[in-house]
Parts: structure tokens; C-alpha cells; sequence
């Protein structure tokens, strides 16, 4: 018989269909193929002119039509970031083979998120009234912009009527998406929810920021080797873009349709650092342990951890040091890697672009590669898949996101058992 709870009672949770766009591919098939092949999405800038830039070097997405998605018409009064989301989640419903019977449209949610959101529109309507004045400011400037338009264009095209909204907790942003939207089923509230993050932010201000931090790397000469995750030799992290939606249900609901459960989304854990507006502390031990505890898993049934390491000297061994603490000696017999190394460090869409490719580990039997790992930092002595992908039977699988302010989210995924 069917088991369609947990073993808290709460409805469970699984994925159906996935969507992907990335510097490593315009869609979810390209990017893994790229990654596991190893092939980088970073190469120098081109959206914008940045001789002056310290940082010149991007993962930008690349081979991406919005017209396919959106009217052009459109599309030319919303961001980039709500581009990436939009075609993103038609890639998911398509691939969950899904669509919303009105009747059943108040119990479908989208909850979609962006670190910084419509940064370029921002920039581009600042020149305007600088230039021209107040009165040419378009009319829709703050809607093609505000972080929530994401998910509302997407709720727009495909009729969810249930709760939208946007979670913005900077590079934690879409796994916290991910985690309350499983919660918002759990609760009951909804029986499908659309859910991830999307960033577009290769723009002058996003870069000179960054820059202006010392946050990212200046390797501009050898822009495929420049995202090293705990390589001594590693410099800051490199700016991705892009977007990853999922497709949430209640396992109830996708039996009753006959979809094509890809796995279970196990537990959920979030916490903050209270210590430092940049730096990591420890609360990434917290979030961790949170998750499990939520799963209902001991540490030693984890096989795969997809994690957050951006390629910074202080950040990439707090993660290591966190590993340790809540696996133990078993954080020695982790496959453990970080899929920036190829696609860059996305924001606010990276927690769910790195969920998505945990699920494909999980279905496909690969732990996906680190590129650029040649000589690991003192500590870093952990299984970190260098360079190639390693085949692994991954039953569960966590995936990491931290972010300034010191928030931290956590999301375990599994192959879906006992049914």
C-alpha cells in the first residue's frame, strides 16, 4: 500500500518536472551534459563594455531566445531575470506534463525568488531621468523589475490561483523557495507549487559591486579556470545568471495523474549566522542538522551533498569545517562537489539551479564533477569529485545555499521509497 504521508503525518512531497537555464546550456539536458562533460559556461563579459572593470570574466547565458517564451512585445517590459524564470517554469510544467484544471487552480502555488532582481532595468530607467527627466520613465519600470513579478508572470501564463510570492534571502534565496514551498504543501495549502529562483545581475552595478566587495575573482585571462571551489589557487567567485524551477506535489496528486515522480523533496532546515553581514559563521552546521532532523535521516544515509562553495578563500573551508561537524568521519565517504565551478555563482537562482542538478545526480547515479580542482587548500581533504563526475548510488542528497546577512537554507532530496 501506498504510504502518502511521512513519518510526521504531513502530506509528501515530490518533484515532477524540472527547468533550467544556465551559462553551461540554455536548458536543463545541456547544462548536466556540460557539467559532466566539463565544459565551462564562463567566459568574458558581453553585455555590457567592462575594460574598466576589475572583473571581466562571467557565466552568461548564452543561445536563449526569449521570444520563444514571451511575446517580444512583452518581454521588452520585463527584465531578464523574469525571462530566465518565465521560460524556466514553462520548461518544468512541460516537463512535469502538467496543466492546471481551473477547477483545481487555488490549490497550485508559485513561489519563486531573486537575490537582487531587475538590476539592468534599474540602471537603464536611472539614465533616463538623468539624461531626459522623470516624464520618460516608462510606466513599466517597477513591474518589470519588482522581485514578485517573476513569480506573478508565471502564475499569469499558467493559471495558478493559489499563494504567489517571493522569498529574497541574497545566494539562499531559491533554496528557501524550494523549502517553503514544501512546507505550503505540507501545511496543506496546496497540492502542486511551482517553485526556484532566477537572476539576471551581469551588469555594470552588479559587477562594480561585487568588485567594489573583492568578492570576485579577476582571473580574467583564463575565465574557464577562474570558479575553483576549495583549490588553493582560487580568487573569489565568478557572477552566473540564469534560472531552475521545479515542479512540487503531494505524492497523492501525482499518482492520482500519473506523472513521473523524479524524487522526494525529505527535509528542510534554515538558520542564520548572527554574526557577520558577509562572512559565514555557524550556522550553515545549524541549517544542515535542521534538514536531516526534518527528513528523519541520521547523517550516515547521505551519499552526495551539492555545495554551496562560490570559489572564496574564507568561505569554501566553513563549509568543509560545517561538513565535518554534523557528518562526522562519515563526511569522508560523501561524494561532495560544487557545480559553480562550471555554471558560476547564480544568486538568488542558485539554490534551485543546484537542486535540480542534485536531483539528476540522484536519478542518474552521478555525483557531478568540481572543475578546476587541482591543489586543495589546507583542510579541504574531503571526497570533492574533482574534474570528473563519479558514479554513485545516491539514495539521499542534500544541497547547500548561504548568503549575506548570514542566512542559510538547507533542502534533502531522495529517491522516492516505500510506495
Amino acid at each position: 500500500m501506498t504510504r502518502l504521508l511521512d513519518s510526521k503525518g504531513r502530506p509528501r512531497v515530490v518533484v515532477t518536472g524540472m527547468g533550467a537555464i544556465t551559462p553551461c546550456g540554455a536548458d536543463l539536458e545541456r547544462t548536466w551534459s556540460s557539467i559532466l562533460e566539463g565544459r565551462s559556461g564562463i567566459k568574458p563579459i558581453t553585455q555590457f563594455d567592462c575594460a574598466a572593470f576589475d572583473t571581466r570574466i562571467a557565466g552568461e547565458v548564452r543561445d536563449f531566445d526569449v521570444g520563444d517564451f514571451m511575446d517580444r512585445k512583452e518581454a521588452r517590459r520585463s527584465d531578464r531575470f523574469i525571462h530566465f524564470a518565465v521560460a524556466a517554469a514553462d520548461m518544468a510544467m512541460s516537463a512535469a506534463d502538467y496543466r492546471i484544471d481551473p477547477a483545481e487552480a487555488h490549490r497550485v502555488g508559485v513561489v519563486v525568488g531573486a537575490g537582487l532582481g531587475g538590476l539592468a532595468t534599474l540602471e537603464a530607467n536611472a539614465k533616463i531621468l538623468n539624461e531626459r527627466g522623470p516624464r520618460k520613465i516608462t510606466p513599466f519600470f517597477i513591474p518589470g523589475l519588482i522581485v514578485n513579478l517573476a513569480p506573478g508572470q508565471i502564475s499569469i501564463r499558467i493559471g495558478a490561483r493559489g499563494p504567489n510570492w517571493s522569498p529574497v534571502s541574497a545566494c539562499s534565496t531559491s533554496a528557501h523557495a524550494i523549502g517553503e514551498a514544501a512546507e505550503t504543501i505540507r501545511r496543506g495549502m496546496c497540492d502542486v507549487v511551482v517553485t526556484g529562483g532566477a537572476e539576471a545581475t551581469i551588469t555594470p552595478l552588479g559587477i562594480g559591486g561585487f568588485n567594489a566587495m573583492k568578492a570576485l575573482s579577476t582571473r580574467n585571462d583564463d575565465p574557464e579556470a577562474a570558479s575553483r571551489p576549495w583549490d588553493a589557487d582560487r580568487d573569489g567567485f565568478v557572477m552566473g545568471e540564469g534560472a531552475g524551477i521545479l515542479v512540487l506535489e503531494t505524492l497523492q496528486h501525482a499518482l492520482d495523474r500519473g506523472a513521473n515522480i523524479l524524487c522526494e523533496v525529505l527535509g528542510y532546515g534554515a538558520s542564520a549566522d548572527a554574526m557577520h553581514i558577509t562572512q559565514v559563521g555557524d550556522g550553515p552546521k545549524a541549517s544542515m542538522k535542521m534538514a536531516l532532523d526534518d527528513a528523519g535521516l541520521e547523517p550516515s544515509a547521505v551519499q552526495y551533498v551539492n555545495a554551496h562553495a562560490t570559489s572564496t578563500p574564507v568561505g569554501d573551508p566553513k563549509e568543509v569545517e560545517a561538513l565535518k561537524h554534523v557528518f562526522g568521519e562519515h563526511a569522508y565517504r560523501l561524494a561532495v562537489s560544487s557545480t559553480k565551478s562550471a555554471h558560476g555563482h547564480m544568486l538568488g537562482a542558485a539554490g534551485a539551479v543546484e537542486s535540480i542538478l542534485t536531483v539528476k545526480a540522484i536519478v542518474e547515479g552521478k555525483a557531478p564533477p568540481t572543475h578546476n580542482l587541482e591543489r586543495p587548500s589546507e583542510g579541504c581533504d574531503l571526497n570533492f569529485v574533482p574534474k570528473t563526475p563519479q558514479d554513485v548510488d545516491i539514495e539521499h542528497a542534500v544541497s547547500n545555499s548561504f548568503g549575506f546577512g548570514g542566512t542559510n537554507a538547507t533542502v534533502v532530496l531522495g529517491r522516492l521509497v516505500d510506495t
